[in-house]
């Protein structure tokens, strides 16, 4: 017999399969698991150790997996979780060294302290808007990851989440996300980028400690409304508030943008939220203010349709919005 042919005979033979219904016993040596339809929880440490596990076969309905239920299964490559889970417990994929893709679906909502730490092949990880927290350590260790994407609807990044992802280059933090936790992506020794938004409430000490190419914290957004305030003719008046605004905040043309230095990692995030603050009153102010005057000119034009071609005083159909109206819509918030 070939070499090659004994090698497919060995493969048949080394091949273990299983259907998982539940608290059954697991075998050990198992290599590709089917879970049965009516399974809606993976039991806490059913696969822990399963050092040939390869193949994992879910099914829409199940909506847990419990804490360190395939811990350590080194040679699971790639999983793709069904749309009805819902949770993933703490540890659950704890140390997968060989795990390289990760399918979630629309519908997880939790995904646990060190699910997925240590799991140093995962490449890229895209996090549902349905999810609203990614806990303690979630990804810390993921030594390959190198995009992250999260989704709007994310709410809180708790600590070490994606701690010592030294492969990360890149990070957008949505504007549902309202928390960064302590030193949540620390050591994260290649990101360069980072954008933030106005609405985040608290960024912990060292969220972005010893990340060595990071040079600035950008707010696309702030920055894209200000642009379009300029250009709406207002920069003369803008100006020179927001120079009276800057200290730890800074611009450059249109953009906004805090140092790394002035950052601190994350623990100087309270002064700079102050000056964000102001900024995004200033600029809710002039949307506000160039709003009304589109409304007027709306005003206008709809009368000046509504009289005989032949007939037409424009100056009598100016109409302005009445004072107490404007000075409510126009009012400073704050």
């Amino acid at each position: 017999m070939s070499s090659n042919n004994t090698s497919r005979k060995r493969d048949r033979d080394d091949r273990v399969d299983f259907e998982y219904a539940g608290q059954q016993p697991t075998p050990i040596n198992v290599t590709h698991v089917r879970f049965h339809s009516s399974v809606t929880e993976i039991y806490t440490d059913a696969f822990k150790k399963c050092y040939r596990l390869q193949e994992l076969v879910f099914h829409e309905g199940l909506q847990m997996i419990g804490n360190r239920a395939f811990f350590d299964c080194t040679k699971l490559e790639s999983i793709k979780l069904p749309s009805t889970l819902t949770e993933i417990g703490k540890f659950a994929f704890n140390n997968c060294s060989s795990l390289k893709e990760v399918v979630l679906n629309d519908g997880l909502k939790k995904i646990g302290v060190k699910a997925f730490e240590q799991c140093k092949s995962l490449q890229s990880i895209t996090i549902p808007s349905s999810v609203i927290e990614i806990d303690s350590t979630a990804f810390a260790g993921c030594t390959n990851l190198q995009e992250v994407v999260l989704s709007k609807g994310l709410q809180t990044i708790n600590s070490y989440a994606f701690y010592n992802c030294t492969s990360l280059v890149d990070i957008t933090i949505p504007s549902t996300v309202t928390q960064i936790g302590d030193r949540a992506f620390q050591i994260c020794n290649s990101l360069r980028k980072v954008e933030l938004h106005e609405g985040i409430q608290k960024i912990e000490r060292f969220a972005f400690g010893s990340c060595p190419l990071l040079e600035k914290f950008t707010f696309p957004n702030l920055s894209t409304r200000l642009d379009t305030i300029t250009k709406t003719g207002h920069w003369s008046e803008v100006k020179g508030k927001i120079y009276e605004i800057q200290v730890l905040v800074e611009t450059r043309g249109s953009e906004i943008f805090v140092s790394a230095a002035n950052m601190r990692c994350g623990s100087n995030w309270n002064a700079i939220k102050r000056e964000i603050d102001r900024m995004n009153k200033l600029a809710t102010y002039y949307e506000k203010k160039e709003a009304t005057s589109l409304f007027e000119l709306a005003l206008w034009k709809a009368k000046i349709d509504q009289t005989e071609a032949n007939d037409i005083n424009r100056d009598a159909c100016r109409i302005e919005v009445p004072g107490t109206v404007k000075v409510a819509i126009l009012q400073y918030l704050g």
